[in-house]
């Protein structure tokens, strides 16, 4: 169910999400740059202090392993990926280590890692003093933008995120202030936001979640990730040749595609819901929920590349959906 006063204290002011289902690896060493780009998808070389990329690890056969954010810190790479595949990731990461200077460590257990959303987000953070960072400069930060800064006295890390679908900041700190930080902004007014109203901005936003709409099965390009997480111009990494063979010889056509469909009913559709249209099967619905923008069911959904056309008609357990373009509301 989606609360109202979340939904709108996000969307206009600021609002908290507490990011426990994310895992946290760190990436040290002279050769951690030159070592991820061979791996990952996005153009990890390119990135200088202060700067990060979203990219995703595949398989040889082109399929995705994980998610994840890349943050170059200065001294070191903060990855930030799922926390059900945080494990499997470190486990080849590892394998792969050879002559490479470059040491992984996980700390998903000793940061916390919350986020703070909204177009007041980084009003609100440099207002409250909650970092000792300037409004000003936390607004200037660009997308996967990063700093090390403090809270209190203690370090700090924030990034600029947009994966909530509500552009805002994720700061990490030691897990042990995690209660103080949540309490300062909680003092303040800001609201927490519960599960099913942080899932509805999310898929409002069409941003598609690794375990959820992505899977060990998916290629980026079924999910509509490309533009983001694939660098086109750098050298090899694991399963580019999978890509390159779907973008110029398949003319980038896929099988099946990630879009969104807005239902026609009040009744919000079930993820595993099959899709049809004319009697076939057609797809399936990964992620969806109550819209409080459009005031309908919504759902992210695979459908077969024959009717991906926008306005096209389907039905979801026999009720009436539209094909509708991402994001569903800005």
């Amino acid at each position: 169910m989606v609360f109202e006063d979340n939904y709108q204290a996000a969307r206009r002011r600021a609002a908290v999400i507490d990011r426990v289902n994310h895992g946290r690896l760190i990436v040290s060493g002279p050769d951690r740059a030159s070592y991820l780009q061979g791996l990952l998808t996005n153009d990890v070389v390119a990135l200088t202090r202060g700067q990060g990329c979203y990219a995703a690890y595949l398989t040889p056969q082109g399929r995705m392993i994980a998610d994840l954010f890349v943050y170059e810190l200065g001294d070191v790479m903060l990855l930030m990926l799922p926390q059900a595949v945080k494990d499997v990731v470190l486990a080849r990461l590892n394998q792969f280590i050879f002559a490479e200077d470059v040491q992984l460590g996980d700390v998903t257990e000793s940061f916390a890692q919350i986020g703070v959303v909204g177009p007041e987000a980084a009003q609100q953070l440099g207002r409250l003093g909650v970092l000792v960072a300037s409004s000003e400069m936390l607004a200037a930060l660009p997308e996967h933008g990063n700093a090390r800064v403090q809270f209190g006295t203690e370090p700090a890390i924030v990034a600029r995120v947009t994966d909530t679908g509500e552009p805002g900041f994720d700061i990490y700190v030691e897990k042990s202030l995690a209660a103080a930080l949540k309490s300062v902004l909680a003092a303040a007014g800001v609201r927490t936001l519960d599960d099913d109203t942080a899932e509805a901005i999310r898929i409002e936003a069409g941003v598609p979640r690794f375990g959820q709409d992505m899977d060990e099965e998916t290629i980026p390009l079924e999910a509509g990730i490309e533009s983001r997480a694939i660098s086109f111009t750098k050298g090899c990494y694991v399963g580019q040749e999978v890509i390159v063979r779907v973008l110029h010889r398949g003319h980038g056509r896929v099988a099946r595609k990630l879009v969104g469909l807005v239902s026609d009913s009040e009744s919000t559709p079930r993820p595993g819901s099959r899709v049809r249209a004319n009697d076939r099967e057609v797809g399936h619905v990964t992620s969806s929920a109550f819209s409080p923008s459009l005031r309908k069911p919504i759902a992210l959904a695979y459908l077969h590349r024959d009717f991906l056309t926008v306005g096209t008609t389907v039905s979801i357990d026999g009720i009436s959906a539209t094909v509708t373009p991402l994001p569903f509301a800005p």
